[in-house]
């Protein structure tokens, strides 16, 4: 999957959050949205790249995938 091409529903900016503020934030978050919804999540946690896509795979949601842009982090999960 193109990350550069995804069609994101929501933003979530958790830059200079410390864990476990952009995991509480991204639960919170993913709330708004509907099923099938894309959240992106943007941050410099470096804790964040196995947390994220284990939460979402926990909690019934599709990690579409994440990058590093030199230390900041992006992720995108669908909300299931």
């Amino acid at each position: 999957m193109d990350l550069n091409n995804i069609k994101v529903d929501l933003v979530l900016d958790t830059k200079g959050l410390s864990c476990p503020m952009p995991m509480l934030k991204t639960k919170k978050t993913i709330g708004k949205l509907e099923a099938g919804q894309i959240m992106e999540i943007i941050g410099t946690d470096p804790g964040s790249k196995n947390d994220i896509p284990e939460w979402a795979t926990r909690s019934g949601h599709q990690f579409l995938g994440g990058k590093d842009e030199g230390g900041v982090f992006r992720f995108f999960i669908q909300k299931g």
